[in-house]
């Protein structure tokens, strides 16, 4: 039963989904239900790589969504390794490794979730390494920097995995990009194993945000008996 820690977060979620529809500012039919595919991506991932920290980053761990493609796309013709988890993290090696160097699929291909799915080799945190760059996606954020997903969770597990791991570590940059209208000014219900960004980037401008949170590794009194059967990486680690 959704507590009311859950409920607020879905009534921030709902306002914005319901702002970005009204301005007609996603590609899909509707924003509800997902990480909102919005007009302007390719600006905001344009801002995101003029960046200095991004101009020497090496390893991308990226989300799979649609708002973040551009992202991906510059990544890998840049030269980049690419990270994104497997779809609910449903596999023993929950990681695709996108290298650009053993591609098999132009970047605009390869960065495509379907694609990668196929031609992308598996990993286990184990054998990855260390990543510069974390980009988010999210349904709303605030200028603190906390955010908020669509509410499934692995985001949030995906970086306790690689934190861990030794993978990611205070140095590494933390992103998202949105529409300027999932940027809110007003708070976000958060928990300890919430994950705040250093920076928000909109087709307009790239916001430094005033909060910083990273859980150390993964919480596990955070995680139900049922969720940690679901992900096999849990389950070893919790053996």
């Amino acid at each position: 039963m959704p507590t009311e820690h859950d409920q607020a977060k879905q009534r921030v979620r709902e306002r914005v989904w319901n702002a970005l529809d009204a301005a007609d500012a996603v590609h899909d039919a509707t924003s509800h239900g997902r990480i909102p595919d919005f007009h302007g991506k390719d600006q905001a991932a344009e801002r995101l790589a003029a960046l200095a920290r991004w101009k020497t980053a090496g390893v991308i761990k990226s989300v799979p969504d649609k708002a973040q493609l551009p992202i991906r796309i510059t990544a890998l013709a840049e030269g980049k390794i690419v990270y994104m988890a497997v779809p609910k993290l449903a596999t023993p090696k929950p990681f695709y490794v996108l290298d650009p160097a053993t591609l098999t699929a132009s970047p605009e291909q390869a960065a495509t979730s379907h694609i990668a799915a196929t031609i992308a080799p598996t990993a286990d945190v184990d054998t990855l390494q260390p990543v510069d760059i974390v980009v988010l996606g999210s349904v709303a954020v605030n200028r603190a920097g906390v955010r908020i997903g669509k509410g499934a969770g692995y985001s949030d597990i995906e970086f306790a995995l690689l934190t861990e791991a030794g993978l990611i570590s205070p140095d590494t940059l933390i992103v998202t990009t949105v529409h300027a209208l999932q940027v809110i000014d007003e708070p976000i219900p958060s928990t300890e194993h919430d994950v705040t960004v250093d920076l928000i980037i909109t087709p307009d401008e790239v916001i430094r945000t005033t909060e910083t949170h990273r859980p150390s590794g993964i919480l596990w009194d955070h995680l139900t008996p049922e969720k940690i059967a679901q992900i096999p990486a849990l389950v070893l680690r919790a053996n």
